[in-house]
């Protein structure tokens, strides 16, 4: 079931239950591919009303990027056209649509990976979704001094073995003095959640979802 907002197509994916609170989850580098899809059917398991916002749709529409080190600069390339303050507004308007939907009878959270990371968090500044996680944004720690704009609860995280972001403990600080925020580390590289990516670290996959479920739950209860 795809929907659109702002002209962006915005797939949907249901809960067994038809209905429940809703996630915009905010894609990585790779678009829409089978990752993030099937990280949209773990969300709609959990009960969740899940969209997908195709940030790319505007100059690359349908874009899958491949995981192989060409595949990756070539996605690197793609996302390097993306207009990111659109972006955010695309993901702070899916967050509205999903608001009004009649299958989602809660509040709306924001979950992203890597770009989406920083989109997700990015959206969580400039909006009021009602939960938000982020993982591995790059743009996150030098953007972190604007976590007091934050209003809902608000997880982050990070590999400490990221050769990408090296400034996490810049985060780790900020959380430190702003209620409602936590973070999570995990001894591994970027992108460990992605198991069609070089990173990938199972353990560390296993610990971040499981963390990223009861902090769900928690805030944003299906």
């Amino acid at each position: 079931m795809t929907h659109r907002v702002n002209d962006v197509p915005l797939p949907l994916w249901l809960p067994e239950s038809g209905s429940g609170p809703g996630i915009v989850l905010v894609q990585e580098i790779f678009g829409l591919d089978g990752y993030l899809r099937g990280i949209a059917e773990k969300l709609a398991a959990l009960g969740y009303v899940v969209a997908v916002p195709e940030l790319f749709h505007r100059f690359q529409p349908g874009w899958v990027g491949e995981h192989d080190p060409a595949g990756i600069q070539r996605a690197m390339e793609v996302a390097g056209g993306l207009d990111f303050p659109q972006a955010v507004g695309d993901v702070v308007a899916s967050v509205a649509y999903l608001r009004g939907l009649p299958e989602v009878t809660g509040g709306v959270g924001v979950l992203g990976f890597c770009l989406g990371g920083t989109l997700t968090y990015n959206a969580a500044v400039a909006s009021d979704p009602d939960t938000a996680v982020s993982f591995y944004g790059s743009g996150v720690p030098e953007q972190i001094g604007t976590l007091g704009e934050v209003s809902c609860p608000i997880l982050f995280h990070f590999g400490t073995e990221d050769e990408y972001i090296t400034g996490h403990r810049l985060v780790v600080e900020a959380v430190e003095e702003h209620d409602g925020a936590e973070i999570h580390l995990e001894p591994a590289g970027h992108a460990f959640l992605n198991h069609l990516g070089p990173w990938y670290d199972a353990a560390a996959a296993d610990r971040a979802w499981d963390i990223t479920a009861q902090f769900l739950a928690r805030t944003l209860p299906a």
